[in-house]
């Protein structure tokens, strides 16, 4: 294999700190503006801020076995690690009508400097950054994308946690008496995942239909049982929201995914059966201490830092969305600020929550999809005896720039946890928000 000098964007870092590690036994070089460019997000409370600080470890453990700037070897069987400097920018012959006072176009030229420094090998540009790669094709440098995990090909092939299914016309009848019905192997055409939704549909009459949950092969067919969240007035409207409403209050999935663009219902039906099953009236389904609702920060440019005030102060133009569907479910703000103050109710950021143990709590994550796999995890292993946690989120409306709408830690979960029986996913199909903004998300 013909040796080549991959030149990694300071998104790529950011992305996935090791990296440095994936490129076989080709050499890395690392231009001098990168490191400048990734001291600027130690300090972030995110996975960007984490990712910047393992790097600069890295690095700081790899300057002891030997000289950045002449070169470390990574590991047995790995290329050479090397930082270039300023210095190299000398020996570039770059595009006049490209401003070195950018950071990228100073990455650029180094890239440059590199291949006419090595004119016998391929010098590639590694970026996250799509208008980067497109000026590097621009001015005849090659570039690719820093290709991450992927929960699945594409977008469509995502677990829907749904089918559709034809029966015999006594089948459902059966079904609606009470008898056991189950489905062997044979029966089915299609793999079939644990708490996977069905509607069983009457081969002889189309409009006949019957809801159910698929369990296992070898298990009977659940009813729907949970179609509505009494004590706050939700009733399903539309399957998906029943299906949404049945595993949230089934205390036996641990793991609720659901997905869904902007008014379909889903962090409100999760944020209803959270209440329901923590400070309802029915004491019997009070299967939770707390209710604790979050979302990742996930400004678009600044983060928390550059807001005025305590923390609760700069965290509540992130939390509103959270906040407008408690006090729709709560009515009284009063009602609702006693809760919290009881410790009942807990409202804060994502950063917060990493490092804690929590037990007997329904825990919801809504925006998981500007999370990454790692995040995710991160969450997830923080889970303690008897807590659910319910992760919302629109794949298809992603703000974070370093995930996108396959690799994204939401598609992850789903994907990963489809398999399990604590596991449970939905995606939902309709806005339920209002008329008009179902009509704007298909005609805007």
């Amino acid at each position: 294999m013909a040796k080549k000098n991959y030149v990694l964007d300071t998104s790529v870092y950011l992305t996935d700190a090791d990296a440095i590690y994936k490129f076989d036994n080709h050499d890395i070089f690392i231009p001098l503006k990168v490191l400048e460019e990734i001291d600027k997000h130690k300090k972030r409370q995110d996975m960007v801020g984490i990712n910047a600080r393992r790097i600069i470890r890295t690095l700081d453990e790899l300057r002891i076995k030997g000289s950045l700037q002449k070169g470390v070897r990574l590991d047995k069987g790995k290329g050479l690690l090397k930082v270039m400097s300023y210095e190299a920018l000398k020996e570039s012959v770059f595009p006049s009508d490209l401003d070195l006072r950018i950071p990228d176009h100073v990455i650029i030229a180094t890239a440059t400097a590199i291949r006419s420094s090595f004119p016998a090998r391929k010098t590639i540009v590694i970026s996250r950054d799509i208008n980067m790669r497109v000026i590097c094709d621009s001015i005849g440098l090659e570039a690719a994308d820093y290709l991450t995990e992927k929960a699945v090909p594409t977008f469509e092939e995502l677990y829907t946690g749904f089918s559709e299914y034809l029966v015999d016309d006594a089948l459902i009848d059966r079904f609606y008496n009470g008898d056991e019905i189950k489905l062997e192997k044979d029966d089915i055409s299609e793999k079939w995942h644990p708490n996977q939704y069905l509607m069983m549909v009457s081969n002889a009459n189309p409009k006949k239909s019957a809801l159910a949950r698929f369990v296992g092969p070898h298990a009977s067919l659940k009813k729907v049982i949970h179609t509505k969240i009494p004590d706050w007035k939700i009733n399903a409207r539309n399957k998906e929201q029943s299906f949404a409403i049945d595993m949230l209050m089934d205390p036996s999935i641990k793991i609720v995914t659901l997905v869904g663009r902007a008014g379909s219902g889903k962090t409100l039906c999760a944020i209803a059966a959270g209440l329901q099953q923590t400070i309802g009236l029915r004491q019997e389904q009070n299967n939770y201490t707390r209710l604790i609702v979050s979302r990742p920060v996930q400004p678009l440019g600044k983060d928390i830092g550059f807001l005025p005030g305590t923390m609760e102060e700069k965290m509540m133009p992130w939390l509103m969305p959270i906040q407008d569907n408690l006090k729709f479910l709560m009515g009284d703000r009063t009602n609702l600020e006693m809760y919290m103050d009881k410790g009942k109710i807990e409202v804060e950021a994502l950063t917060y929550i990493r490092g804690r143990s929590i037990a007997n709590a329904f825990i919801i994550i809504d925006e998981a999809q500007n999370l990454t796999m790692h995040e995710v995890k991160t969450i997830i292993t923080r889970i303690g005896d008897g807590t659910k946690i319910v992760l919302t989120g629109d794949v298809e409306q992603i703000d974070n720039i370093y995930v996108n709408e396959t690799s994204n830690g939401l598609a992850h979960a789903v994907e990963k946890f489809k398999e399990y029986p604590i596991g449970g996913h939905v995606t939902f199909k309709k806005g339920e928000r209002s008329e008009l903004a179902t009509l704007a998300s298909k005609v805007l």
